[in-house]
Formats: structure tokens, sequence, C-alpha cells
């Protein structure tokens, strides 16, 4: 890390400094005139930008999640005299699922505390097991589709299947590429250790992994267990 950096990132901005000082000066506004914030106040550092800007972004992914629930829950008994979700689902594979993908969220979280501590061994190892979980996951995921579409209830089966099929799919190939995001996480880690704009990509994808499994406990709520009770 260079200077200059390690200075930004801890938000040591002496020009900032030497402006507040000129804005207390007697005629310059009595100290109004300045931002004014945490401590010293002044500008955010580029770390902290970049979490509120992707925060934004993960946002406008639960508003669209959001949507497919609502058309799911509008759908759900819409069978056309097919077989609904009490028929479909293996309850013992969509909790085996959760767990997988709640317990890589822990250890999700490990990784942002080993790299917090600059650890690249701890890092790169709760790296690999929340990848492993993440992909155990999908796995049976996949099982799961597979089974359905050789049962006969396929997305083209009613429109409850449709629904079901858009939803859980969708939140699955967003695990995918998240997975694709952690194995690159973990290629650049190793090859340029924790430089700030790392540290930054880190945080994003911390971010983004823990939303998912927000989205997928709302999912299992949703999806799962109330279909279970239709």
């Amino acid at each position: 890390m260079s200077t200059s950096e390690a200075l930004h990132e801890r938000q040591i901005v002496d020009p900032y400094r030497l402006g507040r000082a000129h804005a207390l000066a007697p005629g310059h506004g009595g100290g109004r005139d300045y931002a004014t914030g945490h401590g010293e106040g002044g500008p955010a550092s580029k770390y902290v930008i970049v979490g509120y800007g992707f925060w934004i972004f993960l946002l406008s992914d639960i508003v669209m999640f959001s949507a497919f629930f609502a058309a799911h829950a509008v759908l759900a008994t819409a069978t056309a005299g097919g077989p609904s979700g009490r028929d479909l689902f293996d309850p013992r594979s969509i909790a085996l699922e959760t767990a997988c993908l709640l317990v890589s969220s822990f250890t999700c979280g490990l990784s942002a505390v080993a790299t917090g501590a600059r650890s690249q061994l701890w890092t790169q190892t709760f790296l690999a097991i929340t990848g492993a979980l993440g992909l155990a996951f999908l796995v049976l995921e996949a099982r799961d589709f597979a089974t359905l579409v050789l049962q006969g209830a396929g997305p083209d089966r009613s429109a409850f299947l449709s629904s079901l099929f858009a939803v859980v799919g969708c939140h699955g190939l967003h695990v995918s590429a998240g997975l694709l995001w952690l194995g690159t996480m973990m290629a650049q880690i190793f090859v340029k250790g924790f430089r700030p704009n790392i540290l930054r990509r880190m945080l994003c994808f911390n971010l983004f992994w823990h939303v998912l499994d927000v989205i997928w406990v709302a999912l299992f709520t949703i999806v799962y267990l109330i279909g279970e009770g239709r």
C-alpha cells in the first residue's frame, strides 16, 4: 500500500484540515461553511463510499426478488390440476440446502474477520469453505429441479411451477455469480494481497453473499414453508 493510499483510507486529508481551520477563522461564517459529520467530518473514505453505493445496488436486487415473491404468492394455487407444493417438495433436501447456505454466510463473515486481520491463510481457508458450501447448495438445487422435470412437473406444467422455477432459479443464478466472484477474489488476494482496492471488493462480495442468504430465508418461508402447508 502506498503512503498516499494509506492516508486516504484513514481519512487523513491535510487540505481538508486546512480548509476547516480557514472556515473557523473570523469572517468565514463562524465555522458553518465546512462539512460536518462524525469526528473530523468532511468526505467519507472511498471504502465507505463504495460500500454505500453497493448497498444501493443490492436494494434494487431486493426489489426485483420482491416482485418474484409477489407473483409466486398470486400463482401458488394456479396448479391447473397438477401437483402442488405439498406433493412435490422434499423437506429434507430443502433443509439441507438451507443449512449449507446459512453456514456459508457464517464462514463468509469469518473470512471478513480474517481479512481485517490481514491473514492470507485464514482468509483463503474461509473463502474456500464458503465456496464449497455454496457449490453444495447449487448441486442440491439442481438435483431437485431435475427430479421435478423427470416427474413431469417442469416449468411448463402450470403457472405455479413456472413461478417456482423462476424465483428459485433466479436465486440460483445469483449464487452461481457469487461463486465466480468468490473464486476471483481468492485469486486476487493470493496474487495482490490486501491492497485497498482488494479490500473494497471484498466488502462488496461479503455484502452480496449475506444478502443472498437473507433472500433465501424469505424464499424458504414464502415458497417452501407456506407452499408445504397448501
